[in-house]
C-alpha cells in the first residue's frame, strides 16, 4: 500500500497525538534572543557557535535554548540562550531543568547493562520469563530483553500498557530481531523490568545508579509539578489542529506527569555534560565505572539499521551508533510535548554536545549539536573552524518551477505559481503562499488554508535514484492532477471504507481525520491497510505494528476510534 501525500515529518509525533504536521520554519524576529551564559564558551568557538545558535532558534521559532559542551580534557561549558518565560522575559539559565526526552533511553539502558554486570539480567532471555504478567501476544516469536533495548520486538511504538479491557493484549508486527520499528513501548517495559530487578521505582534505580554516581545533582528521573520551579516555561502551538507555519502563535504548554522509562528525565547543561563525560569515558564516571568495558561495548554496538536517524545510521542498546565525517558517533534526540533535545558524542575526537529548545516547532536542535562537536573537533586538532550548514529557508523554494502549472480534480481547477523562489497556490480570487516542510510537502503561510499541508506526488521513474516530474497535489480528501499525470483517475468506490470517514477527537490524542484519497482511507496522509473488519495498520513500513480500530457503526457512521489503544470519539459539528 502506497503512502500518499505523507505529510507528517516524523511518524511516531504523529502516532503518539493529535497527528500535528512539526515545521522548521523561519521565523526571524519573531521573539527577542539574549545570551545568558554562565561561562564563555571554549576559545575560538564562542563566536561562530553562538551566532549559529541564535540563528538556529529564530529559524525555529523557540524561545529558548540549552547548551552542553564537553571534551574529555574535562573542559566544560553550560550555557543559555533566549527566554524561558516569554511573558516574564526570563532568560534561560544553565541552571533550569529542560526535558530531554528520548536521550532517556540510554540512561535505562546503561542501568539494566549495570544489572548485567551483576549477573542479575540475562539480555538473551525472553522478558515475558522476567515480567509473566506483560499484556502482549508475541506470535512472531519470544521478545528478548536485547529485542527491547534495540527497538526490534515488532511491538508498537506508543500502545498503553495496559487498556481499560482487561482481556486486551498488545499485537506483535513481526519478527523480532527482523527489523526496525521504534518502541516507546519497548522502554516502558524495560523501567518496570528494572524497578522489579532492583526492587524500588523506575526513578530510584536511575537515581542510584546513574545520576548519584555522576554528580548529576540537579536531574530528576520523573517529571511532575514538584519539580516545576526549576524548569524553564515550555511551549507548544496554540492551535494544534493546524498545519502551523512559522508566524504560528505560542501558548504556554499544559503540565502532565511522566515517570516511565521512554523519556522521563531533566536536566541541565552541567548534568549532562558529566554524563557525555562519561559516554566518552567509555562508561567510566569521575568517581568509577558506571558499566563494564564490555557492557559499554554491548551499549555501542551497532546491531541494526535504523534509517529513521538517517541514512546508514544503526541502533546499539538505546542509543543512536553512526558516523560523523568517519569517526563513530553516539547520538539521540528527544521529542516531548513542548521541548526538543539533541545529544551527540564523537568517540573518536573525545568531544560530545547537547542542545534542547523549549518550544516543539520542529524537529530536535541535531544541526546545533553537530555544528558544536564539528568547531570542538576543529579547536582540538588547531584547523580552521568550519562553516555553519545553511538553515533552510522554507519561504524559499529554489525549485518552485517544479510545481507551477494547473492542477484539476472534482473540487475545480487551481493554479500554482512559482514567482522567483516563491510559490503560490491560487484558488479563485485567493492567493495562498506556500512555506516548505520537507521535500515535496508544504504549509500555507495563512491559517485559514492550514487545516491539511499541501503535498504534492512526482510521476515513478525507471531509476530509483531520479526524481520524476511533479503531477499531482493532494489537500486533505482533495486530489488535483495536472497534464504529467499518467495514472489512472478513477477508482474503485471504496464501499465500506466510508463509514470510517469522519472527525475523531480525545483530550490526550486531540483531532484525528480519517478520509478517502484515491480510493483508499488514509489518517494522517498516511494509507490503511485493513488487517480484518473495521482494524487496520499503517503502511508506511513493511509489517508496521501501529493499528487503528474503527468500533459501533451507527447510521452508517463509526463512533469510536482506537489509535494504538486510546479512543477517540467520532465528532460532527454542523
Amino acid at each position: 500500500m502506497p503512502i500518499l501525500f505523507r505529510h507528517n515529518l516524523n511518524r511516531r509525533a504523529f502516532l503518539r497525538g493529535a497527528g500535528q504536521t512539526a515545521a522548521a520554519l523561519t521565523a526571524a524576529g519573531l521573539l527577542p534572543l539574549e545570551s545568558s551564559a554562565a561561562q564563555p564558551l571554549p576559545a575560538n568557538v564562542e563566536p561562530t557557535l553562538a551566532e549559529f545558535v541564535v540563528r538556529y532558534m529564530r529559524v525555529m521559532g523557540a524561545p529558548g535554548l540549552t547548551l552542553a559542551l564537553t571534551h574529555a580534557d574535562g573542559s566544560t561549558a553550560a550555557v543559555g540562550f533566549g527566554l524561558s518565560d516569554v511573558d516574564k522575559k526570563l532568560p534561560v539559565t544553565p541552571a533550569m531543568l529542560f526535558q530531554i526526552g528520548s536521550i532517556s533511553k540510554s540512561f535505562c539502558a546503561l542501568a539494566l547493562l549495570q544489572m548485567r554486570d551483576e549477573g542479575k539480567l540475562d539480555l538473551q532471555k525472553p522478558i515475558l520469563d522476567y515480567l509473566p504478567w506483560l499484556p502482549i501476544d508475541p506470535p512472531y516469536g519470544a521478545i528478548t530483553v536485547h529485542h527491547l533495548l534495540t527497538h526490534t520486538s515488532g511491538l508498537p511504538g506508543n500502545v498503553p500498557l495496559f487498556s481499560a479491557d482487561r482481556n486486551a493484549r498488545i499485537l506483535q508486527g513481526f519478527k523480532p530481531g527482523s527489523q526496525f520499528h521504534y518502541s516507546n513501548l519497548g522502554f516502558e517495559i524495560l523501567g518496570r523490568l528494572a524497578a522489579m530487578i532492583d526492587n524500588r521505582p523506575y526513578n530510584a534505580v536511575v537515581q542510584a545508579r546513574l545520576l548519584d554516581p555522576l554528580g548529576m545533582t540537579s536531574s530528576h528521573a520523573f517529571i511532575s509539578n514538584t519539580i516545576r520551579s526549576q524548569e524553564s516555561e515550555s511551549y507548544v502551538i496554540r492551535r494544534d489542529d493546524l498545519s502551523g507555519t512559522h508566524s504560528a502563535e505560542l501558548s504556554v504548554a499544559p503540565r502532565f506527569i511522566l515517570t516511565d522509562a521512554s523519556g522521563c528525565i531533566v536536566s541541565t547543561p552541567a548534568d549532562m555534560n558529566r554524563y557525555m563525560a562519561m559516554l566518552l569515558a567509555h562508561g567510566k564516571g569521575s568517581h568509577g565505572r558506571i558499566v563494564s568495558e564490555e557492557g559499554f561495548a554491548l551499549f555501542a554496538t551497532p546491531f541494526i539499521e535504523a534509517e529513521e536517524f538517517g541514512p546508514g545510521a544503526h541502533y546499539g542498546y538505546g542509543i543512536a551508533v553512526d558516523t560523523l565525517d568517519g569517526h563513530k558517533l553516539l547520538r539521540h534526540t528527544g521529542g516531548m510535548q513542548s521541548f526538543a533535545s539533541s545529544m551527540q558524542v564523537d568517540l573518536d575526537a573525545k568531544v560530545g554536545a547537547f542542545a534542547s529548545i523549549n518550544a516543539m516547532q520542529g524537529y530536535r536542535p541535531n544541526p546545533v549539536t553537530k555544528y558544536a562537536i564539528q568547531s570542538m573537533r576543529a579547536e582540538a586538532e588547531k584547523k580552521p573552524l568550519p562553516k555553519s550548514e545553511p538553515l533552510p529557508d522554507p519561504l524559499g523554494i529554489s525549485d518552485a518551477t517544479d510545481y507551477a502549472g494547473a492542477y484539476s480534480g472534482e473540487s475545480g481547477t487551481v493554479q500554482v505559481v512559482a514567482e522567483g523562489r516563491s510559490l503560490y497556490v491560487i484558488s479563485g480570487r485567493t492567493r495562498i503562499q506556500l512555506a516548505r516542510v520537507a521535500g515535496d510537502t508544504f504549509v500555507a503561510t495563512d491559517e485559514a488554508w492550514q487545516s491539511y499541508p499541501w503535498a504534492f506526488g512526482r510521476e515513478k521513474t525507471a531509476v530509483a535514484t531520479a526524481t520524476g516530474k511533479v503531477s499531482e497535489m493532494g489537500f486533505g480528501a482533495k486530489w488535483y492532477t495536472n497534464a504529467a499525470y499518467t495514472g489512472p483517475k478513477t477508482f474503485a468506490m471504496p464501499g465500506p471504507l466510508a463509514v470510517f470517514v469522519g472527525v475523531y477527537y480525545s483530550r490526550t490524542n486531540g483531532l484525528l481525520e480519517a478520509y478517502i484519497l484515491k480510493g483508499l482511507l488514509v489518517v494522517g496522509g498516511i494509507t490503511l491497510e485493513p488487517l480484518g473488519e473495521g482494524i487496520f495498520r499503517f503502511s508506511d513500513e513493511p509489517n508496521n505494528p501501529e493499528t487503528i480500530e474503527f468500533l459501533h457503526v451507527i447510521d452508517g457512521h463509526a463512533q469510536l476510534a482506537i489509535l494504538n489503544g486510546e479512543a477517540l470519539e467520532r465528532i460532527e459539528i454542523a
